[in-house]
């Protein structure tokens, strides 16, 4: 398991999670540090499945949102995906503004996603 500032990584098989630890996200070089922590796991690794867990987040830069899309843009390479779980409405609506909600497929709880995944 790695440790980053604002969040950390763990892997169950070829499944990784990002758990974000923070209510608020928006430190531009917190997120940048996470953002080379992601890409060295996946460089590392090569997960199929990233799921990024928003449960006790409350607030995030659209920094966070150009982290999601880079890391889309990586597993992307070799057929890899990218989840979104936890997030909570208001949130959300950031993904629906932009039409991110086109991109990423969204689960109520990391459990759900990797079973979605498994049954792909």
């Amino acid at each position: 398991m790695v440790e980053e500032t604002i969040g950390q990584i763990s892997s169950e098989g070829d499944v990784a999670i990002v758990t974000f630890r923070k209510g608020s996200i928006s430190n531009v070089e917190d997120i940048s540090i996470t953002a080379e922590h992601i890409a060295g796991f996946i460089e590392a690794n090569r997960p199929r499945l990233v799921i990024f867990d928003f449960k006790d987040v409350k607030f995030f830069s659209s920094r966070v949102l150009g982290l999601l899309l880079e890391t889309r843009a990586s597993l992307s390479t070799y057929s890899g995906e990218v989840f979104i779980s936890g997030i909570n409405p208001q949130l959300h609506r950031v993904f629906k503004i932009t039409n991110l909600d086109q991109v990423f497929d969204f689960f109520p709880d990391t459990e759900s996603a990797i079973k979605a995944q498994r049954s792909i």
